[in-house]
This record gives C-alpha cells, structure tokens and sequence, in this order.
C-alpha cells in the first residue's frame, strides 16, 4: 500500500488545474477518509459515494485521478469551496463526471468554471471523446451548469436523472 502513496503523492505534483479563480487538485487518501467520516451521518448517501471513489483509488490506483474526488479551492487564501470528481473510466472511454459546491459558495460560477476546467483535462487524456453527467431532474442549477459548459441532453433518463453528454470538439 505504501507504493499507492508514493505514486498518489507524485501525481499530485503533476495534476493540478489552476483556472482564474480556483485550484483544482486530487484529494489524497486521509482527505477522502475525512470526508468519508464527516457525512456519516449527516449524508450517509454522500459518505457512501466518497468511500466508493476511494475503493476505486485503491483497485484500480493506475486510474486513480478517473476515481479520486479532486478538491476545489480559490486562489486566493485556498478556502475549500467544493469538489468534483470522475466516477471512473469506462470502456467507452467516456466518463461521467460528478460535482458540488458548498453553498456558502454557490452562485459564484465555482462549478461552471471547475467542470469546464476539468473537462478540458479530460480531453485532454488519450482516448476519451466525451464526458457524461447526469444531474436530479429538479436540479436547475446544476443542469444550467452543464448547458453552460457545452453538455448536450442525451435524451436519457439514468437513475438520478436526466443524462448530458459533452463531446470533444473535431
């Protein structure tokens, strides 16, 4: 396990976004734990989310940054606003990416800014033509988030909701 560490803390060198306003970068093992602890109780749903993207780090630590939540911090003074994350890397080589903001912070344009921003990494990836998300159908906000960044309805119903997708520009 020690090795998972020593590569996790190299990449995180290496995998940091910066955008204008945020600094986006992976959580490491304790901080994902912290959060697994934190919503126990508060947001069993949540903490049960987090403790999934973990086991992904962890079985599949070569796809890590495809599983880690990756924190979503301001520039200046570093306040944790949010954090994003991809739930792994399918076959299709199109993942789904999943975010949220606190809301002390919404309304600032943090997650339009932080998706456009991790998208941009994504394609930025060999192989991957397209990132999905799917958002609650009541979730206005969320939803213009997606369309704000480029995300096209797909039509589809998933389990939480309608589903969007964001292909890579030709």
């Amino acid at each position: 396990m020690s090795g998972f560490y020593v590569r996790y803390a190299e990449a995180r060198i290496e995998k940091k976004m910066e955008t204008k306003r945020l600094i986006i970068e992976p959580m490491t093992t304790e901080e994902t734990e912290k959060l697994i602890s934190q919503y126990k109780i508060s947001d069993p749903e949540l903490s049960q989310a987090y403790a999934e993207m973990l086991a992904g780090c962890l079985t599949y630590p070569e796809q890590y940054l495809w599983y880690v939540p990756w924190k979503i911090c301001l520039v200046e003074g570093g306040t944790f606003v949010g954090d994003l994350c991809f739930k792994g890397l399918p076959e299709s080589g199109q993942p789904e990416i999943g975010y949220g903001i606190l809301e002390a912070y919404q309304e600032n344009g943090y997650a339009t800014e932080a998706v456009a921003a991790m998208c941009k990494w994504a394609f930025m990836q060999e192989g991957i033509e397209a990132v999905e998300a799917e958002t609650a159908p009541d979730n206005e906000a969320s939803q213009k988030v997606l369309l704000k960044t480029g995300f096209q309805p797909t039509g589809v119903m998933g389990e939480e909701g309608p589903r969007f997708i964001l292909k890579r520009a030709k």
